[in-house]
């Protein structure tokens, strides 16, 4: 294990003992993101970073709904509304049961020894 994977892996805990985000499974699907985006996703998602967090998930869904445009595309949406799920608890909820399903239909997206390309 790399110092870079050692600071990742320690540098976004909070005093709870958990990353950023609350939910430990949402913890385990960060830490799978490559480093830089990992890291992004983490600072967004610690509450002190709402006031970031909000318009980005807005604009994130903006352009989940034009994905019809070159660039942007359906992973946006997705995306925005798990970032709008922090501060709108209707969203927590369906955010949580998306988790659930995650941890049924494929825990390997939860399981950190998994390799990132064993995802299908």
């Amino acid at each position: 294990m790399s110092a870079a994977s050692d600071e990742r892996t320690t540098g976004n805990v909070v005093t709870t003992g958990q990353m950023a985000g609350g939910d430990p499974r949402l913890d385990k699907l960060v830490r799978r993101l490559p480093p830089r985006m990992g890291d992004t996703v983490a600072y967004l998602l610690k509450p002190s970073s709402r006031w970031v967090r909000i318009p980005s998930g807005a604009l994130l869904i903006i352009g989940g709904v034009l994905s019809f445009l070159p660039v942007l595309g359906v992973w946006m949406l997705p995306l925005g509304l798990a970032l709008l799920a922090e501060d709108v608890p209707a969203l927590r909820a369906s955010r949580s049961k998306v988790l659930d399903w995650v941890e049924r239909k494929k825990p390997q997206w939860l399981d950190p020894s998994a390799s990132k390309n064993d995802q299908s």
